[in-house]
């Protein structure tokens, strides 16, 4: 578990892409020079011309004195960013400057700062994390003694040290080990996400130096191997030592990522160190990920660019015309400089004038303020006690800060089977013994009844029994103290059939290392009734039965493949009676048993009879198929890409709900050509829609016209519910070429997608097939490093913390422990997060362009010279202090409903999905509602204040009164839209809202204060206007006026929009509002059924067992036998 936790800084932290994409560049060219590796043990010297990389780990971005130029370098590559330096270089030039420098530096230094200590905290936690992983200590042999080092000092060349269940340091070549034959037994978890065990075996020359320094010290083999490359099970190569050549194969190599297991000790030849590793080689390249917001908003923001641009040619064209009217007569009171010479000189210096007085339309902190929000949006999801997983102790985590508002607009799921929707944890659950069923509890009236932990059967009487185990039949347990003959042999063959090893790891306690978890959980159980599988050498097996040591003569194990789905022992029991013990899938065991092999059975089968069968269940996780089918409403699809067999991925399918019984039909598309797949494809999509074959359908004619690929594809409706199931041999040729929009096609008409024998590759290949042509928000799920590449492709990637290691986790965006937790995710958080993000750009938009807008229609009134409306302090604070604090409450606390409706209607989560709360047609109406806001902003106050008088016959009509009157009536209406926009109102919102508006008026009165304009008279210039101003009751009425012509539009349109144009969201929530009015009472809510047909399996292992390895002689052990006996 440490190395697991220590190993996060390796692959994660998501915003270190840059540094880790440009070394990754360096990496590749490198290794396009290195067409063959070459190195010799024990020489640093000799492997030190090839400048290998040392075996560190490097994920930080920045050091101690490049902080600052390059974390401003990446800021300044921002647009916006870029845009208001140039806009403060603009305010430098006293020609065109109309506002004062500080304006825009304030905000800019505020802005850059925040980014920056965010940058740095990042960055001091890869730090960490690096030092973590590069300083842990490895044995490496040193002058014949071993040694203690640092795993960043390791290099090519070094021969290191391994004990049992330590990780291993980096790529190298098995040397020799502790047990017979130079066999190393290795758990792979971290790199293809199996858990059974896995055998390496040193080549014979090596493994004879065994754990002898000085022979090891001496040892300068050559080998001549692959460059470093991505293929976990490809590496070949030649070792030259003492005049002969031996050839080496994966078989030889221990990857970094495994773990030793079963295996005292073990010596290796280090091979590729650091990114050079298989592990790091296959983690891929890390792309940052953006939001489909972010886009729109790079799009919205070069719209705002053109938008501003125009106005500000129009306006220098308006001031080109009135100098050309009526500037002449004003010369006597503004005379021209010396500078301007003419109207048309003017009008370009007016250009650059407004364009830094509207410069605001482009608002510096709208990207600061996105980033607060989905930081604060982060932390809800890390705080989610409900998504906090109590055994692991682990909470929900989210490892980006950059994507939360895209959960609430997945379309699309896929997700790993094997750990992520089962628990990848193999359960006996029931059996069967000639005809007689054992798995459920009774009552003492033999009546069934549910199982409860006080049923549990007891195993007190055998001090042997795994105290993990239970079951829940204790009449199993009766009819093995009884010796029932036939119950007898069942569970010999059980403790006999099988290629499990057995380690002591503390004397007196068994531990069972299997190939398949399902094996293992069958000689566990059995070892509970009694029947205790102690030891095996490779002509021996033996079994403690009932307390009495039985040695069993092994003459032949015929292993399981994935062919048979079987597998077979002879055995000679000690009283000479030779017998043979079959397990295997019950399809094959029927047939074996078939009427049909009659003739046969009478050579050999005339003896075979059937003991029993035993149900192993692959469990699934608690609530997935509530999970799934919550999302299927939601209109999520969710297709799943395993690397397992078709048999078991179809039933897992099927248990989870993705497939039903009551599908019309279920494809199967196995072929293994291209035609054949091609035909499979059309035949299946002839089924569930015949027109789509047509050339009159619209995806058919617009095929013909060539368009570039790809496009995006329409959405097509099949007539009736249907699945698909496709190999990954038959995917090979579906991804190539033409074929794969054809696949894209039929897939996305079905229901469910069930993808088996997929290669990592295959699964990327497939999550980019969907975002390419439907242009759709994706999600993918898993917990192996198989599925680091699927996880990186989608948009949005998610790991789960489970029984595979841990890989997928540090590759992934966002974390968890179970997968029903996905749907907190995404209907309750990403919903939530959406809704949020879309409220509050459509408010930040609309209340900068009312803002700015102002400016423009002044200019009809100032001869368009680039005078401000506002006082230049109210400009600097206008989205910096008065409208921040209200607008992020609005985007951290708002709740249109809570999150137990989120759940029980997911119809609520389609909005996102579509994107329909803020795009660009939404855009355009703030922009309009900006526009009308800004003129009854400007006209109403001018209004009230033109030819005025105060009460005591005072003229009110100066400039800076007229400045105050419309700066108040500005942020009074922006705190009423903000106030109508809420619907949860918390203590904050109460806090932020109110508290911002009282904030304007005390620094107002601060600003306007005798002693600030006395003591600063050229920088604070409204001396008294505060006071003199909102004492006048027309100044009030204006206020309430102009606020409520701003908000008569926008409660028209919130009220109109559900009535006239009503989504199917509005419906759902008009719904739960009723509910709320008239609560009905609870029921009780039935739990999903799972299919009845019998659907069934074997072994999940996808290799073949140990069974040759056993039966060759290469596990013996001189205590083999000794061992058994201290059982007893």
């Amino acid at each position: 578990m440490k190395y697991v936790k220590a190993f996060v800084s390796e692959i994660s932290w998501d915003c270190s892409w840059y540094c880790s994409a440009m070394q990754e560049r360096r990496n590749e060219d490198r290794q396009k020079e290195e067409e063959e590796r070459i190195l010799q043990a024990n020489s640093r010297r000799f492997n030190s011309l090839f400048e290998y990389p040392d075996n560190s780990i490097k994920t930080s971005k920045y050091g101690f004195f490049n902080f600052l130029p390059m974390n401003l370098f990446e800021q300044f590559q921002r647009l916006a960013n870029a845009y208001f330096l140039i806009l403060l270089f603009l305010q430098l030039v006293p020609q065109i400057s109309s506002l004062a420098w500080y304006t825009t530096v304030i905000p800019l230094i505020v802005v850059l700062s925040i980014t920056g200590v965010k940058d740095a905290i990042d960055d001091v936690k890869r730090h960490r994390s690096d030092q973590q992983i590069n300083n842990r200590s490895v044995s490496i042999l040193v002058n014949s003694r071993v040694e203690e080092i640092k795993w960043r000092n390791v290099q090519v060349g070094d021969i290191i040290k391994l004990e049992n269940n330590h990780p291993v340091t980096a790529d190298m070549l098995l040397l020799s080990s502790s047990e017979p034959y130079g066999l190393t037994y290795i758990e792979t978890a971290d790199l293809d996400g199996e858990t059974n065990l896995k055998v390496k075996q040193a080549i014979s020359v090596t493994s004879a130096m065994e754990d002898n320094l000085e022979l090891l010290s001496s040892f300068n083999g050559e080998v001549r191997c692959d460059p470093p490359n991505n293929k976990l099970d490809k590496f070949s190569g030649t070792l030259s030592y003492l005049g002969n050549t031996y050839l080496l194969n994966h078989e030889r190599l221990l990857l970094r990522g495994c773990v030793i297991r079963n295996t005292d000790w073990c010596y290796g030849l280090v091979v590729y160190t650091g990114q050079d590793t298989k592990l790091m080689q296959n983690s891929g390249r890390s792309t940052f990920k953006r939001t489909h917001i972010d886009h729109l908003m790079n799009v919205l923001v070069v719209w705002i660019f053109m938008f501003l641009g125009g106005m500000c040619f129009l306006l220098s064209i308006g001031h080109g015309i009135w100098e050309n009217s009526r500037g002449y007569y004003f010369q006597a009171f503004l005379p021209w400089k010396h500078y301007i010479t003419s109207s048309a000189t003017s009008s370009a210096l007016i250009f650059w004038s407004y364009f830094i007085v509207l410069n605001t339309m482009v608002p510096i902190s709208l990207y600061v303020s996105v980033e607060i929000i989905r930081l604060g949006n982060s932390y809800y999801i890390n705080w989610d006690r409900k998504m906090f997983y109590a055994p692991k102790n682990m909470p929900a985590q989210a490892r980006t800060t950059t994507l939360n508002e895209e959960l609430g607009q997945v379309q699309y799921v896929f997700s790993d089977k094997t750990g992520t929707l089962t628990e990848n944890v193999m359960i006996f659950n029931k059996c069967s013994i000639n005809g007689k069923t054992y798995g459920y509890s009774y009552d003492d009236n033999g009546e069934y009844v549910p199982k409860s932990p006080k049923d549990k059967v007891d195993f007190s009487y055998n001090h042997l029994a795994d105290p993990k185990f239970s079951f829940y039949d204790k009449t199993l347990v009766e009819a093995v103290k009884s010796e029932d003959p036939l119950v007898y042999l069942f569970f010999l063959c059980l403790s006999l059939c099988h290629t499990v090893m057995s380690e002591e790891k503390v004397e007196g306690e068994l531990v069972y290392q299997a190939q398949s978890p399902d094996e293992g959980a069958l000689v566990t159980a059995t070892r509970n009734f009694g029947f205790v599988f102690c030891s095996r050498t490779p002509e021996t097996i033996t079994v403690i039965e009932m307390g009495k040591i039985r040695v069993y003569r092994l003459l032949a194990i015929l292993d399981f493949s994935n062919e048979r789905k079987r597998m077979s022992v002879i055995v000679r029991t000690p009283e000479d009676r030779v017998m043979l013990f079959c397990k295997g899938a019950d399809t094959i065991i029927y047939e074996l048993l078939h009427p049909s092999c009659a003739s046969l059975s009478e050579v050999t089968m005339d003896h075979l009879d059937l003991l029993g069968a035993t149900a192993i269940e692959d469990k699934l996780q608690r609530g997935v198929p509530e999970t799934i089918v919550t999302l299927s409403k939601a209109k999520i699809k969710i297709w799943v890409l395993t690397g397992d067999k078709q048999e078991t991925a179809v039933n897992i399918a099927y248990s989870c709900r993705i497939f039903k019984d009551e599908m019309d039909g279920v494809f199967m598309v196995e072929g293994t050509d291209r035609e054949t797949v091609l035909e499979e494809l059309r035949t299946a999509r002839k089924k569930m829609k015949p027109e789509s074959l047509l050339e009159s359908d619209p995806i058919n004619m617009y095929l013909a016209r060539k368009p570039k690929m790809p496009f995006k594809s329409l959405d097509e409706v099949a007539n009736g519910n249907y699945g698909l199931v496709i190999s990954g041999y038959s995917l090979a040729y579906a991804l190539e070429g033409s074929l794969e929009f054809e696949l894209l096609r039929t897939a996305c008409m079905c229901k469910g997608v069930v993808c088996c024998r997929m290669t990592p590759l295959q699964k990327a290949q497939v999550v980019d097939l969907v975002k390419r042509y439907k242009k759709v928000v994706t999600l993918a799920i898993g917990d192996g490093a198989n599925d680091i590449s699927m996880i990186k492709a989608a948009h949005i990637g998610v790991g789960i913390s489970n029984q595979e290691g841990m890989q997928a986790t540090l590759s992934s965006d966002f974390s968890f422990c179970q997968f029903h937790f996905l749907q907190r995710l995404l209907l309750v958080h990403g919903r939530l997060s959406y809704n949020r993000m879309c409220k509050f750009l459509s408010y930040f938009f609309y209340k900068n362009f009312a803002f700015t807008l102002v400016h423009f229609w002044y200019a009809f009134f100032n001869g368009f010279s680039a005078q401000t409306v506002y006082d230049i302090w109210f400009i600097t604070f206008y989205n910096l202090i008065y409208t921040s604090l209200p607008v992020l409450g609005l985007s951290l606390f708002e709740k249109d409903v809570n999150e137990t409706w989120s759940l029980c209607y997911p119809e609520l989560y389609e909005p996102g999905q579509h994107n329909l709360y803020f795009n660009k047609k939404e855009f355009v109406k703030c922009l309009l509602h900006g526009i009308y806001n800004s003129f009854v902003l400007f006209f109403v106050p001018m209004g009230t204040v033109f030819n005025s008088e105060r009460n005591d016959g005072k003229d009110i009509s100066d400039f800076q009164s007229f400045s105050l009157l419309v700066q108040t009536t500005l942020i009074g209406v922006m705190t009423m839209q903000i106030a109508l926009r809420t619907t949860s109102w918390t203590m904050i919102n109460h806090t932020f809202t109110w508290g911002s508006l009282g904030l304007y008026f005390c620094i107002l009165i601060l600003l306007c204060s005798d002693g600030l304009c006395l003591r600063y008279p050229s920088i604070f210039n409204f001396l008294g206007v505060a006071r003199n101003s909102l004492s006048q009751p027309q100044i009030w009425l204006c206020l309430i006026l102009s606020t409520i012509l701003c908000m008569i539009p926008l409660i028209g349109y919130n009220f109109l929009r559900p009535l006239l144009w009503p989504i199917n969201a509005d419906k759902v929530l008009n719904r739960i509002h009723f509910c709320l009015k008239h609560p009905i009472p609870t029921q009780v809510q039935t739990k999903i059924k799972h299919p009845s047909l019998r659907r069934s399996a074997y072994a999940f292992s996808h290799k073949q067992g140990f069974g040759a390895l056993i039966t060759s002689g290469k596990t013996l052990k001189s205590s083999a036998l000794a061992k058994s006996k201290r059982f007893l």
